[in-house]
């Protein structure tokens, strides 16, 4: 065994996101490749230190001959370091293009239900500063928008990512450095042919980084941060699943700012899946202009602005549009609630509500009240779930949650609500 150069500088890291007091297993994304085994190596150690189950999950993309085989060469691996160990496999028919796009949204969505599966809210990720330099070459090459790893960022697929972030400390490592520090250690990984195969962007930029190509410097992303997160203090998100913000906001704000922000808003609000694109920002802020009440709506989401304050709320109108069940417990992607429970939209209901349900209607704006849950939709008298109302099983809006951490108000595992 030999020193590890790298070990203070990690387990800061580690300290620094992590929840040493956690009961919660962590999980570690893991391929079997390099990357991926260092990172395994350096989450076991910080498991022993703290106590803490790791839990190792490979995705079996089932895109290779040999893919079986590596997955149960994967497991082998995991169980020798330590960790517990679950294989997830991507089943179905693959597309016969944007097939690394899919991929990655089919090994995120895996992950995410496996994470839920043991209780863990972070899942660890081996990605290297080679892998920043190679997103940074296929923009510059390819027009991609795939965007930069971050070292900490919430779960981009939803419903099943909710409450699960993101967690790669290798970030600032070179993928070189930690294989030198594996073959010290006499430990052997795998190495994916597709890393190689020039059809894919990715294999591309990695080639021309080996060649020593040239990169234009990485972004200062952490500097807009501070600013974002600011702003997004300045937005309340309510437990009955709608927001509402101070109109000069929209004069005060750089759009750099606001964009972000705005579009967190009106995704956490919404319940979609991607957050709306600038020009459609850049026309709802537009829209929203000058000083008189105004209303107007953006991807599943009404707007109603007077002199003082913007009000944002789940669109009535578009409700049919979306499956009233998410699946896993999640009703129109906003709230969570126990699966077996009947529920159902407000609209066209409120009239049967009890008189204390429709007292506390009151308290809530009539742009909101539509899209409310209610349990027992079909029965003589819906009711309010807690909080909106008191009747049982509760329900718990996601939108909150869900805008606090896209807007990076959520810094460590211990604030993850």
């Amino acid at each position: 065994m030999t020193d590890d150069p790298f070990a203070d500088v990690l387990n800061a890291r580690f300290r620094a996101r992590l929840d040493s007091l956690s009961p919660r297993p962590l999980v570690v994304g893991f391929s079997g490749g390099g990357d991926s085994l260092y990172l395994l190596l350096q989450a076991c150690a910080f498991g022993r230190r703290t106590g803490r189950r790791v839990v190792a999950l490979t995705v079996d993309h089932g895109l290779q001959p040999d893919s079986a085989a590596w997955t149960r060469a994967a497991g082998a691996a995991a169980t020798a370091l330590g960790a517990d160990w679950r294989a997830l496999v991507w089943e179905g028919v693959k597309p016969a293009t944007g097939l690394p796009s899919a991929a990655r949204q089919a090994r995120h969505r895996l992950l995410a239900r496996g994470a839920r599966s043991v209780g863990a809210r972070v899942i660890l990720l081996g990605h290297t500063a080679d892998d920043l330099a190679e997103s940074a070459l296929m923009r510059q090459a390819e027009a991609s928008s795939l965007p930069d790893p971050r070292e900490w960022s919430p779960s981009p697929v939803w419903p099943e990512g909710r409450d699960l972030f993101l967690f790669r400390p290798l970030l600032s490592l070179r993928r070189t450095a930690l294989r030198e520090d594996l073959a010290a250690r006499g430990l052997t990984w795998l190495d994916d042919p597709a890393n190689d195969d020039l059809r894919f962007a990715r294999a591309r930029a990695r080639q021309a980084l080996r060649r020593g190509a040239e990169i234009a410097p990485l972004p200062l992303r952490m500097s807009a941060d501070a600013p974002r997160a600011r702003l997004a203090r300045q937005i309340t998100c309510t437990a009955e699943g709608h927001a509402v913000f101070d109109r000069a906001l929209l004069r005060e704000t750089p759009a750099e700012v606001l964009h972000p922000v705005l579009g967190a808003a009106v995704l956490s609000i919404g319940g979609g899946r991607v957050p709306p694109g600038r020009a459609a920002l850049d026309r709802l802020v537009t829209a929203l202009g000058g000083t008189g009440p105004r209303r107007t709506h953006l991807a599943g989401v009404r707007l109603a602005a007077d002199e003082a304050r913007i009000l944002l709320a789940r669109d009535a109108r578009d409700l049919r549009r979306r499956p009233a069940s998410g699946g896993e417990g999640v009703f129109d992607n906003r709230f969570e609630i126990d699966p077996e429970a009947a529920i159902g939209f407000l609209a066209g209901q409120s009239a049967r509500l009890s008189r204390e349900d429709r007292r506390r209607l009151k308290a809530i704006p009539a742009l909101a009240r539509p899209a409310l849950p209610v349990l027992d939709p079909d029965g003589a008298t819906p009711v309010l779930p807690a909080p909106i109302g008191v009747a049982q099983p509760a329900v718990r809006a996601l939108a909150p949650g869900r805008f606090a951490a896209a807007c990076g108000l959520v810094a460590c595992e211990a604030e993850i609500g």
